[in-house]
């Protein structure tokens, strides 16, 4: 189903009519195809409107001012719903909070869309359009037209370690910085009456190649923003660095061979490096805020092994199908999500319940992917892959929460959206009211140029969605899943907090804390801690740990133990100097008929 104007409503007048195609969900009957029909008709601006019960589709002309919005309000007023569609669409070039308005706004234009959202942090877009077709096309043509690059994002990476993105390069402000250092350092030399200054050409051969070498990606952005009508951080650097490099050079061409000119390159470079810093650092607190998603896709296995016609293959984790018989084996991370059919054991599935000892499993029990199979060799039947697999869907929480935008980003935006012409204002202000009240424009376009490279509104974009990621990163590593910004955002207010699973608040370790062996001497205690340890020696089990750690703590000395064998779901059996013994739950102690009154 696809939602668009026609080609020749796009051409024609304003006063022609644009049809717009959409679904409509919800209608039973004949006379739900009247009332949805009445209610798009009734909107002011809509000349026609027609609904195919058959297809659940309503066709609407309307006048060019109607938008998408406008007619999804009148169907929901009716009591029916627009089928809606989410994208997400990752955004590239974006510098500061002025583009993300920018991007919102073009998105915003084209046909169908009800709704976008655009994350400076993540570089992301949340789009809601009624329908589907070709609306992803125009939404890309729309960002690039608008100056920036954009490309549909998978759900859920296919991979289970979702590649890392590559870092900022650190080499352009290393080279930046030591061409900028010889200019800067004769200042310092000034304040201890030293005269270090470099000559003239000199000076120009080294802000040169920081200007429009290292420099050059604002320049770039800084045009692509002025083609779009707009303005941006990298205009506002661009500007304010040009004018001073463009004043040294008049300088030295002009006073050169009268002595040392005042010369400001030291100003342009030593900024543009600072910029460039301050985008590197930008850089590398993104990469870290999205380290919460990562670790969640690295627990989903790259391979996992099927048994097809009784023979078992490695495959891909993208080629497992439902119904698929996958089996796992112990210490394996379970690859899909599925039920059990043949085998059991224990099963560790913190990441989903956040309890912290495995969970028992036998034929017929569902086991998450991403869990760990502790003990025993067991066959799943897959029962979901891809994204509709609980790990994904916690994937797709996590992303969510951290591309929603807060309440107060949403202000931030409004100021953004003016911000560069502003500053831009406020820069031309103070450059004519120095140089027409002192006359002396040289000062003019300095203090003109500290208002442009000084204002710049990274700050602005990068706060709240940063704040919003890291929040939502850590409390995803603690295994605790934030629904959206808005609730991260009013959480200081919490005054009280109830859980309904006492099970969940411990350590997420067991310990040791009671050993009764049957007879009162310390001897026989020790004796046992020793047997147990002895056991367990070798296993990865958190009540194994618990036991050796005590033995440890109590300098307990742990003899061999040969013939160690796990007992699926009951325990483990050894031979510990010369005794046959047996170490398990209560009901492999009953069905061994131990007598445990």
């Amino acid at each position: 189903m696809s939602v668009a104007q026609t080609p020749t409503a796009a051409r024609a007048p304003a006063t022609a009519l644009a049809e717009w195609r959409f679904p409509v969900e919800g209608m039973t009957c004949a006379s739900c195809v009247a009332r949805v029909e009445k209610a798009l008709a009734g909107t002011p601006g809509v000349a026609a409107a027609s609904v195919n019960f058959a297809t659940e589709e309503a066709s609407v002309k309307a006048e060019g001012g109607v938008s998408m919005a406008t007619l999804k309000a009148a169907v929901e007023k009716a009591g029916y719903a627009v089928g809606e569609q989410s994208l997400r669409l990752g955004i590239g070039d974006m510098t500061c909070a002025s583009c993300v308005s920018r991007v919102e706004k073009a998105l915003r234009q084209v046909p169908g869309v009800l709704s976008a959202e655009v994350n400076l942090a993540t570089e992301t877009a949340e789009v809601k359009t009624a329908g589907g077709g070709n609306t992803l096309r125009q939404l890309l043509a729309a960002v690039d037209k608008a100056g920036y690059r954009a490309w549909e994002m998978q759900a859920v990476s296919t991979q289970a370690g979702a590649a890392a993105k590559p870092g900022a390069s650190w080499w352009p402000i290393a080279l930046a910085a030591a061409f900028s250092a010889p200019l800067a350092l004769p200042m310092f030399g000034m304040l201890a009456g030293k005269s270090w200054m470099l000559d003239g050409w000199l000076q120009w051969m080294l802000a040169t190649p920081v200007q429009f070498w290292l420099g050059a990606r604002f320049y770039k952005a800084g045009w692509k923003a002025v083609r779009a009508g707009t303005g941006n951080m990298d205009l506002l650097v661009a500007i304010g660095t040009s004018a001073a490099y463009g004043l040294s050079v008049y300088q030295l061409l002009v006073h050169g061979d009268h002595g040392m000119a005042h010369l400001y390159f030291e100003a342009s470079a030593v900024v543009i490096t600072l910029v460039l810093l301050g985008k590197w650092m930008e850089a590398r607190a993104k990469r870290q805020t999205t380290e919460a998603i990562r670790a969640l896709n690295a627990l989903r296995p790259e391979t996992a092994r099927r048994r097809l016609d009784g023979q078992d293959q490695d495959i891909a984790i993208a080629e497992v199908r439902v119904g698929d018989l996958i089996v796992v084996r112990p210490g394996e991370r379970i690859a899909v999500d599925g039920e059990i059919i043949e085998g059991a054991t224990e099963v560790d599935e913190s990441l989903i319940t956040g309890e912290s000892l495995p969970v028992n499993k036998h034929a017929g029990d569902h086991v998450t992917g991403g869990a760990v199979n502790a003990e025993g060799l067991i066959v799943v039947r897959t029962t979901a892959v891809g994204a509709e697999s609980t790990l994904a869907r916690i994937v797709r929480m996590v992303e969510s929460a951290q591309a929603k935008k807060a309440p107060i980003q949403r202000l931030v935006d409004q100021v953004s959206a003016v911000f560069v012409p502003v500053v831009l204002v406020i820069a031309a202000i103070t450059l004519l009211g120095w140089g027409l009240a002192t006359g002396n424009w040289e000062t003019a376009i300095l203090n003109a140029v500290a208002v442009l490279v000084i204002a710049c509104p990274c700050a602005l974009g990068l706060a709240t969605p940063t704040a919003i990621m890291a929040g939502t990163g850590v409390a995803a590593k603690h295994g605790i899943l934030i629904k959206d910004a808005e609730a991260l955002e009013v959480a200081h207010k919490v005054k009280i907090v109830a859980f309904d699973k006492t099970g969940t608040l411990t350590e997420g370790k067991p310990e040791l804390v009671a050993l009764e062996p049957l007879g009162e001497s310390r001897e026989s205690r020790e004796a046992v801690l020793a047997w147990a340890a002895a056991i367990q020696a070798g296993s990865e089990h958190p009540l194994a740990r618990a036991v050796t750690a005590l033995a440890l703590k109590e300098r307990v000395g742990v003899p061999g133990a040969s013939q160690v064998r796990a007992v699926a779901g009951r325990g483990m059996s050894a031979l510990v100097e010369g005794r046959e013994l047996r170490l398990g739950s209560p009901r492999f102690m009953q069905e061994l008929g131990v007598d445990m009154s």
